[in-house]
């Protein structure tokens, strides 16, 4: 289809960067978010060369580097002692290996840099306050669209495809394949932001930092050119599943949770912005065995949500959304197009969101099983991220579905970045 509109539910990083790629590739967008405006409550993430590949294809790397921070490594440490178990070379080691960069960047940051781009297009329409309900296939796809707050009212909207860029609780995904609910992992995740100035020179080094401890574990990273730190602590609860990225944090449970930890972790905490605490129930679904039907697919969290334990929640959906606008452009129909858009996603995105769970597993080990983990975790250092970090998602639609290098991954020993 060389030309054509597309609907996509959601302006989260994957719609957005769907929208783009999309644009660039010929197509008209309009693009609903049900919120009154873009946004994210503040949270780091980690972006790897395997999707930095595509932000910079889309013009974007400027303002990347203009609010990123570009980490030197990756280190795990032992949670009491603060021994170094392994460590990893990023920087330029990365760039110079497959030919961009490692960000840390606020997801803020991101998805404002993702917005100018989309506003700054002349094939891009977005619409905030805009709910989509539902869909029906005949021929072409009609979405029915509803205001959020008053703010707009209904309306039906019509184009050559719908993409389902909708998050975990995906509406489109549900009308698909109905609405089974998520499952809580058993991991509950603390969201925290600490300003750099608060504290001493050198506790934080210029890598993303994974501290391994029993049933639990803690990830801390520069933001914004190395102004804040992002931490991500997460610990094995039962009793409270609450999924929300607004959910306020008690600053007195997580010292509780990490009472007895390193004193860098207690200096952290310590300083930490309490109006930055927040908490979260981590949720995820099973791979999925279809994305779609018809002229109507999923990406990112609608179709494959992935635990934070390899970083590559947000990699995952940007990938996607390139893999999607060239399977788009490549085929004449638009049902064919999608089917090669999905045949050549789930094994990686499968592959990930199941080495993602066997890492909180592996992060959190005890006794015996937590030594042999750290000896593995010394011998491998950064080179079984080789398989995922060299995926090009630019040239993954001209690639059969099998395609050894369409799926590469680590092994199964593999130890993610955290998240």
């Amino acid at each position: 289809m060389a030309n054509g509109r597309v609907l996509i539910a959601g302006g989260g990083i994957g719609g957005l960067t769907a929208a783009l790629c999309l644009a660039k590739a010929g197509f008209e967008v309009a693009l609903f978010e049900q919120a009154a405006e873009f946004g994210e409550i503040g949270a780091g993430i980690q972006l790897s060369p395997n999707c930095t590949r595509v932000l910079h294809h889309l013009g974007l790397e400027p303002a990347l580097r203009a609010c990123a921070f570009l980490p030197e490594g990756t280190e795990f440490r032992a949670w009491k002692s603060g021994k170094v178990i392994g460590a990893s070379a990023l920087g330029k080691t990365v760039r110079d290996r497959y030919g961009f960069p490692y960000y840390h960047i606020h997801r803020g940051d991101l998805l404002r840099v993702l917005v100018e781009a989309a506003e700054g297009s002349s094939a891009i329409e977005l619409n905030t306050a805009s709910e989509v309900r539902g869909f029906e296939q005949h021929g072409r796809v009609r979405i029915a669209v509803g205001g959020v707050g008053g703010i707009a009212s209904d309306a039906v909207h019509e184009g050559d495809a719908l993409i389902g860029a909708d998050g975990i609780h995906s509406a489109v995904r549900a009308q698909l394949f109905g609405d089974a609910a998520p499952r809580f992992t058993g991991n509950v995740a603390w969201r925290a932001l600490v300003p750099a100035e608060r504290l001493p020179a050198g506790l934080v080094r210029p890598m993303s930092t994974a501290w391994w401890g029993p049933h639990k574990h803690f990830v801390h990273y520069y933001l914004r050119s190395g102004t804040l730190v992002n931490c991500v602590c997460v610990v094995e609860k039962t009793g409270w599943e609450v999924e929300s990225w607004t959910e306020r944090g008690d600053f007195e449970e997580l010292k509780r949770d990490f009472a007895g930890w390193h004193e860098d972790i207690q200096t952290l905490i310590d300083n930490t912005d309490r109006n930055s605490l927040y908490k979260w129930a981590l949720h995820d679904r099973p791979p999925l065995p279809l994305w779609g039907k018809g002229a109507v697919t999923l990406l990112g969290d609608a179709c494959h949500p992935t635990l934070p334990f390899m970083a590559q929640g947000a990699a995952m959906a940007i990938e996607d959304a390139a893999v999607l606008a060239g399977c788009l452009a490549a085929d004449d129909a638009v049902t064919a197009g999608l089917k090669r858009y999905e045949d050549l996603r789930r094994a990686r995105t499968a592959k990930i969101q199941n080495g993602s769970r066997r890492n909180a597993k592996l992060f959190h080990l005890t006794g015996v099983k937590a030594w042999l983990r750290n000896r593995a975790a010394k011998r491998a250092g950064g080179r079984t991220m080789d398989g995922l970090f060299r995926y090009d998602a630019l040239q993954a639609p001209n690639a059969a579905p099998d395609h050894p290098r369409s799926n590469a991954l680590p092994s199964r020993g593999t130890l993610g970045k955290g998240a």
